[in-house]
């Protein structure tokens, strides 16, 4: 893959612009959200972090960190206030809230905060969001409709859902599952000739919008063992990824494919993409996971504004024990700074 594009979205972003800072919501209380976001701003020299802003319940950061908070009601003091303490945009009270215990009040908190840090970004309060970590099933007990945060936030920017394009990127690889939360039972009959297009032509902008790859190389994987070996393993492939595939290709995108998925991860293979165009949620994330566990940024493709989270989920069970690593939420950090630099300087460029 080439590293003049992928590698640039984890470099410290250094020359950032001195702007609105990012916001960045906890997630849920008592998931680990609140240490890693606090142990982001305490590498924030050694990362060369630009200034952000933790948006949630400041009593769930107290309980898993000693370090200093300033508590903040205007992003106008994010900045000042960043140096010398993690500034936190404090939402209502979310309760006694347990690191490793999840409840309902939290989710109710969780979604305050995302739904905020959203409208900061939209306001152009903030330049960027970063979303922590959410429990679903937490979220579904009070009512959340969504399959996850990429389409609430979708939705509360006007997008419709299926529109979003759920991207998970690590160093060296690209993935896009084109159908996300479903029973693997579901798979075949929502992935389309028309899903496909659609998930394609959005991936294809947003990597132009986002981090300037004017003319990126989309490969595809196969659904079936060995891409279906021409219909012999299944029809999928020529069925629907090859008309798909054919029809961007005469709109002009670089759609590769289909390609058998065990032979598209290694090394080699990779340098031939930009991204790895998946059919189901496993198929996309085992590899960004196996290679990037640590690094690994879901950004979220086809919004007006730029959203990232760190690929991992809530980790109940070593929340409040100083174990979790900040590296994945670092890594979200700086995409969404490179992201929002990107946009900023081509809208200046005209």
């Amino acid at each position: 893959m080439r590293s003049s594009n992928i590698d640039e979205q984890f470099r410290r972003p250094g020359t950032a612009r001195v702007t609105a800072p990012l916001a960045v919501s906890m997630g849920d209380p008592a998931g680990i959200g609140p240490e890693i976001i606090a142990k982001a701003w305490a590498r924030r020299h050694a990362e060369a972090l630009p200034p952000f802003v933790a948006i949630g319940d400041i009593g769930a950061i107290a309980r898993v960190w000693d370090g200093p908070v300033a508590r903040i009601t205007d992003l106008a003091d994010v900045a000042r206030a960043f140096d010398g303490a993690l500034p936190v945009l404090t939402i209502d009270d979310a309760g006694e809230i347990v690191p490793g215990t999840p409840d309902v009040e939290g989710a109710r908190c969780a979604i305050r905060a995302l739904e905020l840090g959203a409208g900061l970004v939209q306001s152009g309060a903030a330049r960027a969001l970063v979303t922590g970590p959410v429990s679903k099933a937490q979220l579904y007990a009070i009512g959340f409709t969504y399959p996850g945060q990429t389409e609430f936030v979708a939705e509360r920017c006007g997008i419709s859902r299926d529109n979003a394009v759920m991207m998970l990127a690590g160093p060296g690889l690209r993935v896009v599952p084109m159908t996300t939360h479903v029973p693997l039972a579901d798979v075949f009959d929502l992935l389309t000739i028309e899903l496909v297009l659609a998930k394609a032509r959005v991936t294809a902008r947003g990597l132009d919008r986002n981090f300037g790859i004017a003319a990126p190389r989309l490969a595809f994987a196969g659904l079936n063992p060995h891409a279906g070996e021409s219909g012999a393993i299944g029809r999928e492939e020529i069925d629907v990824l090859i008309p798909a595939i054919d029809q961007l290709r005469a709109e002009g995108i670089d759609a590769r494919g289909p390609f058998a998925a065990d032979t598209m991860f290694h090394a080699s293979a990779r340098a031939d993409y930009d991204v790895a165009m998946c059919g189901y949620h496993d198929q996309a994330l085992i590899p960004i996971k196996t290679l990037y566990f640590d690094e690994g940024v879901n950004i979220t493709l086809g919004l007006p504004i730029v959203r990232t989270s760190p690929d991992h989920g809530t980790a109940f069970g070593i929340a409040g024990q100083d174990r979790a690593h900040p590296g994945a939420t670092i890594a979200a950090i700086r995409m969404a700074a490179a992201a929002a630099d990107h946009r900023a300087a081509s809208a200046e460029a005209g």
